[in-house]
């Protein structure tokens, strides 16, 4: 799947001119928890999410700041934490590099970002660079728990070993050759040996997926640790 197949769109949005009570107003009155800023022209310049509303000195949230702690963080950090708990221009406060995908980006990679950003969102922008949408982290959930199965026909027993062989041996962990599989009336029956309960988990998800498996029988055991 790519991110246009989950994207939320349109995207509600606020300008670049918006204070940050406006923006707050529109997270609760549309229940969201971040909201892309852009300028006249439509294009994504920034976004702001909970997280950059929490320390507010209208809320008595704001950083407090002890003599060693200002040591600590210099007074470049105070000043930025200051303008972000007392600026009352959205555009003083939003995140300006944000991480964007296209609208055929790969599911997968919009996984990648998440992970190796710590972020909960990604804004899709066509080659313009005009927002025309936003994938988080609980469209990628809805996929999973919308998802159907793949019908095909009516494999042989023998078609389902080779295919449920070939996915094993693209894994390197599976060690194939400690394994014996046989299929009948379309029941997977899995022997032989592996290291660990991981391995042994990993086995069984790639058999229980393979087109045409009914059911799979697990005999896997965990190989003996000797101790010298």
């Amino acid at each position: 799947m790519k991110a246009r197949d989950v994207m939320v769109s349109p995207v509600i949005t606020a300008g670049e001119d918006a204070t940050v009570q406006e923006v707050a107003k529109t997270m609760i009155a549309r229940r969201i928890s971040a909201v892309p800023i852009v300028d006249k022209a439509g294009t994504l310049v920034g976004i702001v999410t909970e997280a950059d509303l929490i320390r507010r000195i209208e809320a008595g949230t704001e950083r407090p700041y002890s003599w060693w702690l200002h040591m600590l963080s210099g007074d470049r950090a105070m000043a930025a934490d200051y303008v972000k708990s007392h600026a009352t221009k959205i555009s003083d406060i939003m995140t300006r590099e944000v991480k964007t995908a296209n609208p055929d980006t790969p599911l997968i990679d919009i996984a990648e970002l998440f992970e190796t950003h710590d972020i909960k969102r990604v804004p899709i922008v066509n080659q313009a660079g005009d927002l025309i949408g936003i994938v988080s982290r609980e469209n990628i959930i809805q996929a999973v728990a919308s998802a159907r199965p793949h019908f095909e026909i009516t494999l042989s027993d023998a078609t389902i070993r080779q295919k449920l062989m070939e996915e094993l041996k693209k894994q390197p962990w599976a060690h194939t050759h400690k394994l014996n599989i046989t299929v009948t009336h379309g029941i997977v029956d899995l022997w032989g040996t592996v290291e660990s309960e991981q391995v042994r988990k990993a086995i069984n998800a790639v058999a229980v997926n393979v087109p045409g498996v009914d059911a799979v029988n697990d005999h896997l055991i965990h190989e003996p640790v000797f101790i010298y």
